[in-house]
């Protein structure tokens, strides 16, 4: 989405847009050569897909597979490639801690490692949160010269881990290896700036190592994501939209927030965040829901549960409707196959409908059925933001 001109044209409106995505939501074919998404029952979305326009959206690029961060970015009108940030800040971020300039965050994982260091379960069986506050209690007590550390929980298997201080570069490599089997890779500084922050890394993970070797399956962390807060224009400045979030995982709290949305507070079912929806429609103009099990499932290779999820989701979509949205979109962040049990390349289905909207030929909301829909085969991701604002009467004509 271009910046500049969306913030020219920008202009008041009356209707409200809605996001939802259902995180990892493009497959590979599984039950019966279809996709989960092809699957699933979805009179709902079905519906409505025969009201709107549909195709599959890119996130970054032909054959790039973008992480969560990223294709979310993308979804709100930034260009990823341009507007890069570790993981480690909107983990952070997500759990509102408070990063100071010239911080470093990371993500980290509590892992299953072997009696020879190769890590057999990248997540740990993702153990429970009230498991990983224990440990992060044990990690906080390991001292690194020269810095302040901080630990913190995020939830399951994850946590967040800050280092303050001078001289400190962000630059430093991932230690999670992202498969298993191997051992994990040591910290790699890539500037000279990082180099004491590298070593300090290292210093903490020898420390980690030993605090966590009898904790099984949480006996060692991987590091990702290593990385100071940006600053960057918000949606508001851009968009002229107040929007908010209804996120129940950190992570995607966090990339809402760095965006400037509102963090709203919300239970976890897609039921519970549709009635935060209602509580606060006439106080905010964009909302953005996330559904995170699809994507859970396929990383666990669980093709009838990824399934299910998406099911769970067309039937609470006319309570969705009922709020009377002026636009309406459906989509992923990426795709997330449960054969592949991993984030992948392939395009992401993208149900788009609104009261202005030209419908097209499609009348199934599945990846096959995208690949003839209006927006094409190959639509850029970042456009979407534009496209909702317009069919919400938010932009103003070009030129005279």
């Amino acid at each position: 989405m271009n910046f500049e001109l969306i913030r020219e044209l920008q202009q008041p409106g009356d209707g409200r847009i809605v996001l939802l995505v259902l995180d990892g939501l493009g497959g590979l074919p599984g039950r019966d050569g279809h996709t989960a998404l092809e699957a699933a029952r979805t009179p709902n979305l079905d519906q409505l897909a025969a009201n709107g326009l549909c195709g599959l959206h890119e996130s970054v690029a032909p054959g790039v597979t973008p992480g969560s961060g990223p294709g979310h970015l993308a979804l709100f009108g930034y260009d990823p490639i341009r507007y890069q940030v570790g993981r480690g800040v909107l983990s952070a971020l997500g759990v509102d801690f408070e990063l100071a300039p010239g911080d470093v965050a990371a993500r980290g994982n509590f892992c299953t490692v072997d009696p020879e260091g190769r890590v057999t379960d990248r997540r740990a069986g993702r153990i429970s949160t009230e498991k990983n506050s224990k440990l992060c209690d044990r990690l906080r007590g390991i001292h690194l010269p020269g810095v302040e550390l901080f630990v913190q929980t995020v939830k399951e298997h994850r946590f967040l881990l800050v280092l303050r201080g001078d001289g400190l570069g962000a630059e430093v490599g991932d230690t999670d290896p992202e498969q298993t089997g191997r051992k994990p890779l040591r910290p790699e500084a890539r500037s000279e700036k990082a180099r004491r922050t590298a070593q300090l890394v290292s210093r903490f993970l020898e420390q980690a190592a030993g605090i966590l070797v009898d904790h099984h399956p949480a006996n060692m962390v991987l590091l990702r994501g290593f990385a100071s807060r940006p600053s960057w224009p918000s949606l508001a400045e851009v968009c002229g939209v107040r929007a908010a979030a209804i996120a129940s995982y950190p992570m995607y709290r966090g990339v809402a927030r760095l965006v400037g949305m509102a963090l709203l507070s919300s239970g976890a079912t897609l039921r519970e965040k549709l009635d935060t929806a209602r509580e606060h429609w006439d106080r905010y103009d964009f909302f953005f829901l996330h559904v995170k099990h699809g994507d859970s499932a396929g990383e666990d290779g669980d093709f009838e549960a990824k399934v299910e999820v998406i099911e769970k989701v067309d039937r609470e979509l006319p309570r969705l409707l009922a709020l009377d949205p002026a636009v309406v979109v459906v989509t992923g962040d990426h795709s997330t196959p449960a054969s592949l049990r991993y984030h992948s390349w392939h395009p992401v289905p993208v149900l788009f409908w609104s009261r202005r909207c030209r419908p097209d030929r499609v009348r199934q909301f599945g990846e096959r059925a995208c690949l003839s829909g209006g927006l094409g085969p190959r639509f850029p991701a970042p456009e979407l933001m534009a496209l909702a604002l317009a069919n919400a009467g938010r932009l103003g004509k070009f030129g005279a």
